[in-house]
């Protein structure tokens, strides 16, 4: 006996099958089946009685069955004329017709029996041969892990519902492979990244307490180095959380002034003062939008950090606002460096720099513009990037508009200022 409180399992040949699509398939090919066959035959057996003429009155015929004898003087009479014979005749029709019906119905019924059979049978083969890829597509995508995203299913045949399906996951496992490869990529970058300076500073600490004769001037010298790369670890880490936090998307919008924006962000000092003798010129006509003021204001600063970071002494830089083709516009030019066209693009990537092979960060870690393309991302946001041909880069932002434009009279054009720091 079972315990209490515990439910007995019934035996396995007790159970209902699983639910599944090829069973659910089948069913409803039988079912369809055999409501078709019901039909045929009930229409079948109308047409059949309403073809036969004995099917009209056949009790009176029958009711005369029994004895076959007259059983008075009518009777006689009616033997005599020769009509008893023709009422024998028309019960042994209504006889006849009566077993034709009952035939009729066994047969059809039997025959209707074994088609459902029949179709259960072949429509459980049809079922598994149309549910063939479904079953290869959930092998395959069973193997597939985060370690083995380059495999597909790569499914053949004709342009089919199945096939769109399988082409639909392998994209989607290649979006994945390369979002996973991205993600082990910046992983190893970053640990570099906050390895260096970690390193540097324990080799640091490192000679000062081995050397016995270590004086207080060169502690302090010692001291300070490492105070400096802890402020550029901080610049790092700050700069990784502003990478994730756009890449996260935004959250509640509000109008924002991007002509504002962007002299708060020229007033400040900070990084983009840059070389000696700068020349930064400015033309900030009304453009407003809806997003995160902090993500924009820190688009807008990486934007001029890394134009001012990368000029060249006596350099120049435009930063522009303008309303273009329903958008709010940011442009960005600086003078610079030759940039090869090949290689715009990568510099858009996380920890890329223009020279590869440089491993100090006075000029950044290769975060800034990846940033920016990450809250243009968040924003809707597109972004042109172009070499210059005497050297530097173009950077223009579209930002989707918040709301219609001004009117005419109300947009004055912004105030062009050249300013030497």
């Amino acid at each position: 006996m079972p315990a209490p409180g515990h439910l007995v399992t019934p035996p396995s040949w007790l159970r209902l099958p699983r639910r599944t699509a090829r069973l659910r398939l089948t069913l409803t090919c039988a079912g369809l089946l055999l409501l078709t066959g019901a039909v045929l035959l009930a229409s079948t057996y109308l047409l059949f009685r309403a073809a036969t003429p004995t099917s009209k009155n056949p009790g009176s015929a029958v009711a005369r069955i029994p004895g076959l004898v007259p059983k008075s003087g009518a009777s006689s009479a009616r033997l005599q004329d020769g009509q008893f014979p023709q009422q024998i005749g028309k019960a042994a029709a209504a006889a006849q017709y009566a077993s034709d019906v009952h035939h009729l119905l066994i047969t059809s019924g039997i025959a209707l029996a074994l088609a459902a059979v029949l179709a259960l049978v072949l429509g459980w083969l049809v079922a598994g041969r149309i549910l063939r890829p479904v079953r290869a597509i959930s092998a395959t995508a069973r193997k597939i892990s985060a370690s083995s995203l380059h495999q597909r299913l790569a499914l053949d045949g004709a342009d089919e519902e199945f096939k769109d399906l399988g082409d639909t996951l392998d994209e989607l496992f290649a979006r994945l492979d390369a979002a996973f490869g991205a993600q082990q990529h910046f992983a190893a970058s970053a640990s570099h990244e906050l390895r260096t300076p970690l390193t540097a500073e324990r080799t640091l600490l490192q000679v000062a307490l081995d050397d016995p004769y270590t004086t207080g001037e060169e502690w302090r010298s010692t001291a300070q180095e490492v105070l400096a790369s802890n402020r550029e670890q901080e610049t790092l880490i700050e700069a990784l959380l502003a990478l994730a936090s756009s890449e996260g998307g935004i959250g509640d919008r509000e109008p924002v002034d991007l002509p504002e924006t962007c002299r708060q962000v020229l007033a400040r000092p900070g990084p983009h003062t840059g070389p000696a003798g700068l020349h930064i010129q400015t033309r900030l006509d009304s453009a407003v939008l809806d997003g995160d003021r902090r993500l924009i204001e820190r688009l807008v600063t990486n934007l001029v950090d890394n134009a001012a970071g990368h000029n060249v002494a006596g350099g120049h830089m435009w930063v522009s606002t303008a309303v273009t083709a329903g958008s709010a516009v940011l442009t960005v030019t600086n003078t610079g460096q030759v940039i090869p066209g090949g290689e715009v693009g990568r510099l858009f990537q996380p920890f890329q720099r223009l020279d590869p092979g440089r491993t100090h960060h006075k000029a950044g870690h290769g975060l800034g513009l990846s940033i920016v393309r990450a809250i243009a991302a968040a924003h809707g946001a597109t972004i042109t990037a172009s070499p210059r041909p005497g050297g530097g880069l173009a950077v223009a932002v579209a930002f989707p508009l918040r709301a219609p434009v001004s009117p005419p009279q109300a947009r004055l054009p912004g105030a062009v200022r050249a300013a030497v720091v």
